[in-house]
């Protein structure tokens, strides 16, 4: 299973981007999502995820309101919706996905198997 991230870029303040995450090799559908983020000298941190069944997401704090995840699953693609973006979003971010095919909106980066190369997010002020 191969994950690709991309959609990164630079953008001002305010604007908005959307990250796709194109997922190749699995053979089970639909499937759970995460999207993390890493900033220079920091820990990586969850974004948001969603469940197999898209019936459960989650959002940090920071990003709610703001960030939208979504799934195509047609298109075995997953989506991350950048709203309003803040200089403090700048980051590498990754997508992920975990092997069991019916899993939840998992916030933790052990509980998933599969990783996207990341992309990069830099937001100007």
């Amino acid at each position: 299973v191969q994950l690709q991230a991309y959609g990164g870029g630079l953008v001002q303040a305010g604007g908005s981007l959307r990250l796709s995450c194109a997922t190749s090799g699995r053979t089970s559908s639909p499937y759970a999502m995460g999207w993390f983020r890493q900033a220079p000298g920091k820990e990586r941190e969850v974004v948001a995820a969603i469940s197999w069944n898209e019936r459960s997401t989650y959002y940090s704090d920071s990003v709610k309101g703001r960030f939208t995840i979504s799934r195509d699953d047609a298109k075995n693609t997953g989506y991350l919706q950048m709203n309003s973006l803040k200089p403090e979003d700048t980051a590498v971010y990754y997508c992920a996905a975990p092997k069991s095919p019916y899993s939840g909106a998992y916030i933790y980066a052990k509980l998933y198997d599969y990783w996207g190369q990341g992309t990069q997010v830099t937001v100007s002020s």
